[in-house]
């Protein structure tokens, strides 16, 4: 008898990659609903979908996501969207007596100067960047919710902490996507229209540490097929989320080089430092994850050259923003 998992979030990068993952398994019939289907946000329609659907499974990977630019100028949007998306799915997914459930965050979750590489025992343990601060506390939130039905209803929900996303799906807007999606779409028309500089935000500096999404989404199925005596320990009972990144970091101004060679662009690339840089390092430490026996497929380099061929493959449908 198959499996009845609903992935939420499916068009989404992060969605759409773990529908690729679960689709070889032939025992799981993968559940989806699309927004004019079923908004998240609607508490009522969340929980008239849960009690429909008889679902064994869920992977929450819907979210409101976007930059540095996005967030700053978005915050309440970031935080109340995320917060009820995340406590409805939830929520329904234990009043339907849905036992396993994972949750995607983010690495934003930890302190702006957390020590480096960030631990999972970093979390609350400093102030977080301000510029994307409400969605970090909404993920926050979200690991912290599944903790809470896991030790008051013994309910087996996970959480990942994935490093920066990139890859098929992206958000390529030059405004409001992350930094590498962005970058890549810059480089790619000042490639084309032969402009003689391209300007990348803040001092370039920072570092960032980059995972392409398959390597993501076999990582969360991974982390969602463990053993219940691997993952929850006495130790994880109050920590219990997994970090999931490609232990490899590059400045800002390295990725803009390796982007532009990507792309062939031979342009100058200037730096703006008067725009921000936020947090100043993000590496996360994957060792507890590593040691469970996962490791990522992609190198930096060849996840690169990957996500230009489908940018460039599907054309107009990721640069009508």
């Amino acid at each position: 008898m198959s499996r009845r998992i609903f992935v939420a979030g499916h068009r989404g990068m992060v969605g759409s990659a773990i529908v690729r993952a679960l689709a070889s398994d032939p025992e799981i019939e993968v559940v989806t609903a699309g927004h004019a289907e079923l908004d998240l946000i609607d508490q009522a329609a969340v929980r008239a979908f849960f009690a429909d659907q008889h679902l064994d499974e869920v992977y929450l990977a819907a979210a409101k996501v976007g930059g540095i630019h996005a967030n700053d100028t978005y915050p309440a949007d970031f935080l109340y969207d995320n917060l009820m998306i995340e406590a409805n799915v939830i929520a329904a997914a234990h009043a339907n007596d849905v036992d396993r459930l994972m949750f995607l965050g983010s690495s934003c979750i930890y302190p702006r100067l957390a020590e480096q590489p960030m631990r999972e025992d970093s979390l609350l343990t400093g102030p977080l960047e301000l510029t994307n601060e409400p969605y970090a506390i909404a993920k926050i939130a979200g690991i912290k919710l599944c903790e809470s039905y896991h030790r008051q209803y013994g309910r087996d929900y996970r959480s990942v902490m994935p490093t920066n996303l990139y890859g098929t799906g992206d958000n390529f807007h030059p405004t409001n996507s992350h930094v590498l999606p962005a970058m890549l779409r810059r480089f790619h028309e000042a490639s084309v229209n032969g402009t003689p500089e391209v300007v990348v935000w803040g001092t370039g500096t920072p570092l960032r540490e980059f995972l392409h999404v398959d390597d993501m989404a076999t990582a969360a199925v991974f982390v969602a097929g463990l053993p219940a005596e691997q993952y929850w320990t006495p130790a994880t009972e109050r920590l219990s989320h997994v970090n999931v990144g490609s232990g490899v970091e590059i400045s800002i101004a390295e990725l803009a080089r390796t982007i532009a060679d990507v792309v062939g662009y031979r342009g100058r690339i200037v730096q703006d430092p008067t725009k921000p840089d936020g947090t100043p390092r993000k590496l996360m430490d994957s060792s507890r994850l590593r040691g469970l026996g996962w490791k990522p497929r992609y190198s930096l380099a060849d996840g690169l050259a990957q996500t230009y061929a489908w940018y460039l493959e599907h054309g107009d449908q990721v640069r009508q923003a």
